[in-house]
């Protein structure tokens, strides 16, 4: 399957979108919560997020299937990964793994000594996925309603 990463385009704010809320409807069943604050962006937060963070898309044929998001603190180094979706018809192609790939470089590039995100601790295969792309668990959360991982990957 061919498919290449780039960073988003304002147009492409709908698909992430949809990519999003898809990916943390399932997140939250697999989890057994209601609701995450993933689910409650619209639009014009993507397009808001497309301008201030970097964006990151793959896409087959011209339609967008995967997405993540990067925020960067210059003071600390340290890079945020967040919104990490691949539209499920094309899981375990190597989308996700591209994506993250693409992450790295970025923050590699932007001078972060390293990287950071959030999941929870039941969800195996996406823990196994990470463990896979170089992240460690750093901390855990209780947020009351779930066990919460903060993965970390140092560059240096």
């Amino acid at each position: 399957m061919a498919f290449e990463v780039r960073r988003a385009r304002q147009e492409d704010a709908e698909a992430i979108l949809e990519i999003t809320r898809d990916a943390f409807t399932n997140y939250c069943k697999m989890v057994g919560i209601d609701d995450i604050e993933a689910l409650h962006e619209n639009v014009e937060d993507v397009r808001r997020d497309i301008l201030n963070k970097t964006v990151l898309v793959a896409y087959i044929d011209g339609s967008v299937v995967g997405s993540l998001r990067l925020s960067f603190d210059d003071e600390t180094k340290a890079a945020y990964l967040s919104r990490f979706g691949v539209r499920r018809e094309y899981r375990n192609n190597g989308i996700g793994k591209s994506l993250v790939n693409m992450a790295d470089i970025f923050a590699i590039r932007r001078g972060m000594k390293h990287m950071r995100l959030h999941t929870a601790s039941k969800l195996t295969d996406i823990v196994r996925f990470y463990y896979s792309r170089g992240f460690y668990v750093e901390t855990a959360s209780n947020t009351g309603e779930y066990i919460r991982l903060c993965f970390r990957k140092d560059y240096e």
